[in-house]
């Protein structure tokens, strides 16, 4: 049998309550992805946790999985060192896979930093939330396609991103997406309009058809994105925040003004970033 190239990856974590504290209890791993340390900067009611994959980019080949779950009504927050970047194919496609379950009562923030997709990547990006009743989950996407910095554009290659959110075994939100190099999406009106850099920030486990749902989506609306186009929509048990912007810097920092603003009143939290933003 062939073996397969490329970076073969997978991590397991599970969270859980213990007295008022959530904590970390399970880790297991396999090639290059970790959770080296998890961190309490706001007390003892959320654990966060940075998952670090060690090559520092995503090649041709690269198989990446990861396995979250939360019980007892743990509180996580996860988040990534710094952009991951999809580097140049030669070939073979790369993936990254993520499968979240959350028994009742528990809430998990899936905060990763941007992807940065090279000329003639491959990736494949996909995401599985799936929810007991009384869970909650935040999550954000963030896709810079080619490296701005350096001036390079997206031309060759594709991305393909899958999202799907169930609620008591019930899906509730499903989205997937193909962006090509060479496609007429990428400048057209009715995709991306000239940007490079899009996301989509979504909110799980809202209660049906509550007043405090309005409340929010209003208090979202309001906060304004100077720096490109923004969307906000409700949806029974979810809310969609979707955005245009000419770079990841500004993308993050407008997701991160909502995050501020939806935290307090969602979950009941002050939004404290976690250090590793800043530093």
């Amino acid at each position: 049998m062939p073996q397969p190239s490329g970076w073969q990856a997978r991590l397991e974590l599970e969270f859980a309550r213990r007295g008022a504290r959530s904590l970390l209890l399970y880790r297991r791993h396999s090639g290059p992805l970790v959770v080296q340390k998890t961190l309490h900067p706001e007390g003892d009611g959320v654990c966060h946790a940075i998952i670090v994959h060690p090559p520092g980019g995503i090649a041709g080949g690269d198989h990446l999985e990861m396995q979250i779950s939360a019980t007892n009504g743990a509180h996580a927050l996860l988040t990534t060192p710094g952009a991951t970047k999809w580097y140049r194919s030669r070939g073979g496609q790369s993936r990254q896979i993520l499968h979240v379950q959350l028994a009742e009562n528990t809430t998990l923030e899936w905060l990763p930093q941007e992807n940065i997709v090279f000329n003639a990547a491959k990736a494949a990006i996909s995401a599985r939330f799936q929810l007991a009743p009384g869970a909650r989950a935040i999550g954000w996407e963030i896709v810079c396609l080619g490296r701005t910095a350096s001036d390079e554009q997206f031309t060759q290659g594709e991305i393909t991103q899958q999202t799907e959110l169930y609620l008591d075994e019930r899906l509730i939100w499903s989205e997937r997406g193909r962006l090509d190099g060479d496609s007429p999406l990428l400048q057209s009106p009715a995709g991306l309009g000239g940007h490079v850099v899009y996301g989509a920030l979504w909110l799980a486990g809202l209660p049906t058809e509550s007043p405090s749902n309005r409340i929010l989506l209003d208090k979202l609306r309001g906060i304004h994105f100077d720096g490109g186009d923004c969307s906000v929509t409700l949806l029974p048990h979810v809310a969609v925040i979707r955005a245009l912007a000419p770079s990841s810097e500004a993308l993050r920092a407008h997701f991160i003004r909502l995050w501020q603003a939806l935290r307090p009143q969602w979950l009941g939290r002050e939004a404290i970033m976690p250090r590793i933003w800043i530093t």
